[in-house]
């Protein structure tokens, strides 16, 4: 009977967290695509039109700027994010003196909520008055970009201040991973001779692979979460080129009320980060598998 009583001990265990997984995740997302497939004002009874709002979809410019600012962000985040996050824990592992200082100080943009982080950096980037061009200025720049609400820079911007927010949270992973390492195999391989950089590329970076799939799922994943950083650092704007797929969904749905419409974006942002998500993970068992 003890298989029984544990069996029991785990349903109990897991049911609160499996209800609230339920209510607040799974139900939605059949929710959304449901209604997602009808003419829906959020109001009355919901008339079923098939897909026709995926074919709106497909003709809407908007949804095809903010699928291409999403894509700039994450290209950014992937490109830069990753390898700099992995060399700054692997410095602040090793004895570089006040480490035990900057790790709070590189981990503190992380717990900033969204919305105050973009807030600030609308001092720094404003191209009026911001604290950026007005360096600029003061040096002799005598054309200042508009890093924000033009019509060219803004995803770059938006992409650097998310890089900023997150590199701490993603540094303390890779830290914790590199901590976890086996000491005597790096004492080894620095008695048979091997450089630091040695030591990373043999040894480090392959020990770190799960890490490094973990890693890009959470990159990923968390640059098609982006919403508050647009809203605050330009709103979407100007004429909707700075929006991204979560912030132009917002728009869809709260401020023009197309609900289904709405829903319908909330399909696609789910299926492609899911898609994205799925393929960082299946590429970095792959590439497991092959070593």
């Amino acid at each position: 009977m003890n298989w029984l009583t544990t069996r029991r001990h785990f349903a109990l265990m897991v049911t609160p967290a499996l209800l609230i997984y339920t209510v607040f995740l799974v139900f939605p997302i059949f929710y959304s695509l449901y209604y997602s497939f009808t003419d829906f004002d959020g109001v009355s009874t919901p008339r079923f039109t098939g897909t026709e709002n995926y074919r709106a979809m497909a003709d809407d410019g908007f949804f095809w700027t903010s699928m291409g600012n999403t894509g700039i962000i994450l290209g950014i985040a992937l490109v830069l994010l990753i390898p700099l996050a992995f060399l700054l824990a692997v410095l602040l592992s090793g004895d570089v003196k006040g480490s035990a200082v900057l790790r709070p100080l590189v981990f503190a943009p992380a717990i900033v909520a969204p919305i105050l982080v973009g807030l600030v950096w609308i001092f720094i980037l404003d191209p009026d008055i911001g604290l950026l061009n007005g360096f600029l200025l003061a040096v002799g720049v005598p054309a200042q970009p508009k890093w924000i609400g033009g019509t060219d820079l803004s995803p770059y911007s938006i992409a650097f201040v998310h890089l900023w927010q997150q590199i701490g949270f993603i540094v303390t992973i890779f830290y914790a991973g590199i901590r976890m390492l086996p000491r005597e195999v790096l004492e080894a391989s620095r008695l048979d001779g091997a450089g630091r950089v040695q030591q990373l590329r043999y040894i480090v970076v392959p020990m770190l692979r799960e890490t490094f799939g973990i890693v890009t799922a959470l990159v990923v994943t968390g640059v098609f979460k982006v919403f508050e950083l647009v809203y605050a650092l330009t709103g979407g704007g100007p004429a909707h080129l700075s929006e991204v797929l979560v912030s132009y969904m917002y728009h869809v749905t709260f401020t023009t009320q197309q609900y289904s419409y709405g829903m319908a974006l909330g399909v696609v942002v789910f299926a492609v980060g899911a898609v994205a998500s799925g393929l960082a993970l299946a590429a970095n068992r792959r590439k497991a598998a092959d070593r």
